[in-house]
């Protein structure tokens, strides 16, 4: 083995890049995060992985919600978790960080004492991906209130996001569409990562070459119904940029 061959085994590896998936309950943060990291994996030949969120397993463990006094602790575990899988990983999906909880602890306990750990974290991702209302409610639980609770949580997760300054993509649509929709979100963040294997015809390339010299945007984007009116015939509101 040559001295730069075993100079490059003994350099640390550098962690993977995490990509957040946020939103509010039965958005589809769980399955849009496994999907995108088994997606990614197959697309870019990287190495990928999700990691579930941490307080479900809590809320099983425990059969009850958090107390006000526990939710730091499980912000730290899903810190923890998140940061354990990037040292392993090329790409990591995170259902759900550190800002779900300090959302949370807002809503519920009306304390925002974990706002500032929590988007001090968040900078460690490459993208959030902020799951949008379009999907309908179910029930799952000990861990959902009521679709009441959906708008008031999107916007205090916008309002974090843009205060922080961090950047976010909403994700939106059904089944194949929302995947695909974060597809494109995160194609040019993988696409550095690493060249596609040899013969791998990759969706992201294709994409991009497809992609018009404009794109939609709404006057109101950080308006939670905002995404709604995409799905709708008229275009009041959406102008080109």
């Amino acid at each position: 083995m040559s001295d730069a061959t075993t100079a490059a085994a003994a350099r640390p590896r550098p962690p993977g890049l995490i990509i957040a998936v946020v939103g509010a309950e039965s958005t589809g943060k769980s399955t849009l995060a496994q999907g995108l990291a088994a997606r990614l994996a197959a697309d870019t030949g990287l190495s990928c992985t999700w990691v579930p969120e941490a307080l479900r397993e809590w809320c099983d463990a425990h059969g009850r919600t958090p107390a006000q006094h526990e939710q730091q602790g499980i912000a730290e575990l899903q810190a923890r978790r998140i940061e354990t899988a990037a040292q392993a990983f090329d790409i990591v999906l995170a259902d759900t960080t550190p800002l779900m909880t300090a959302v949370y602890h807002r809503q519920v306990f009306d304390d925002r004492s974990l706002d500032a750990m929590a988007t001090a974290w968040q900078r460690r991702c490459a993208l959030t991906l902020l799951t949008a209302l379009d999907l309908p409610w179910v029930a799952d639980g000990l861990q959902r209130d009521g679709p009441h609770v959906r708008g008031p949580v999107d916007a205090t997760l916008r309002e974090l996001l843009l205060g922080a300054g961090l950047p976010f993509t909403v994700v939106s649509g059904l089944d194949e569409h929302r995947l695909e929709a974060a597809v494109d979100a995160v194609s040019s963040l993988v696409r550095y990562r690493r060249t596609p294997l040899a013969g791998l015809l990759t969706r992201l390339q294709q994409r991009d070459a497809a992609q018009p010299a404009w794109t939609w945007a709404c006057d109101n984007c950080d308006v939670p119904d905002c995404e709604h009116a995409l799905f709708k015939p008229a275009s009041t509101g959406l102008r080109l940029r």
